[in-house]
């Protein structure tokens, strides 16, 4: 489920916070599992020692870890929420606009940012812009009540911490035409990414998910 540490990139909501019940369940249940499991992806997508940029980082738990089992990586984040608690230097912004000059990160990530906005577009071209390379995680809404099942995760995830929740999901044939018109392609692609945890994968799991390294189409 989307959580701290990624997804909050939208302006802050006025729903209801969540129960205590359900939150402190996902809490001791998935939070931690997701979170490590994530970073464990991250970090063998990235090349070891250089300078990363993650949009919408939130409490920048992940990428934390991720510096730590990736020697000499530097990692920044930026947000429209910053965090007093954050693990790595972030800077606030827009929303849109990444404040860095072009080329200037080796990696831009969108660790499940890009569904919080009500067109990922721009900011994959912006992405594209400011990094020579770009990592993004994010969810797939095909499949048997795949949009309720996603609508669920994230409000679980994110309603209790403010974060606007859209809940602008793509299915699998919206993410490629979104990449083709942003000139990216796939460098690697997985979808089998083992976040949750037996029983929970079964529901939550289930194709929703995939994590990728993309790249600028040549000519």
């Amino acid at each position: 489920m989307t959580s701290p540490g990624s997804g909050d990139l939208a302006p802050p909501s006025t729903k209801p916070a969540r129960p205590t019940a359900v939150g402190a369940l996902h809490d001791k249940v998935v939070f931690g599992r997701r979170v490590r499991t994530l970073a464990r992806h991250l970090t063998s997508l990235l090349p070891a020692g250089i300078r990363v940029l993650d949009v919408g980082c939130g409490d920048g738990l992940i990428d934390a870890l991720v510096e730590r089992g990736s020697p000499g990586t530097v990692i920044e984040g930026i947000d429209v929420l910053v965090r007093p608690d954050a693990k790595i230097p972030v800077r606030h912004f827009d929303g849109l606009h990444l404040p860095h000059p072009d080329k200037s990160f080796e990696v831009v990530m969108f660790v499940d940012v890009l569904h919080h906005t009500d067109d990922p577009l721009p900011l994959l071209k912006e992405g594209l812009r400011v990094g020579k390379s770009i990592v993004i995680k994010d969810h797939y809404r095909d499949g048997l009540l795949a949009g309720p099942t996603l609508r669920f995760m994230d409000w679980v995830g994110n309603a209790h911490h403010g974060v606007a929740l859209p809940y602008n999901y793509l299915t699998k044939a919206e993410w490629a035409t979104a990449f083709k018109a942003a000139g990216l392609k796939p460098v690697e692609l997985r979808e089998s990414l083992g976040l949750y945890p037996a029983p929970a994968s079964w529901i939550f799991e289930r194709g929703l998910h995939f994590l990728g390294r993309f790249e600028a189409v040549q000519g």
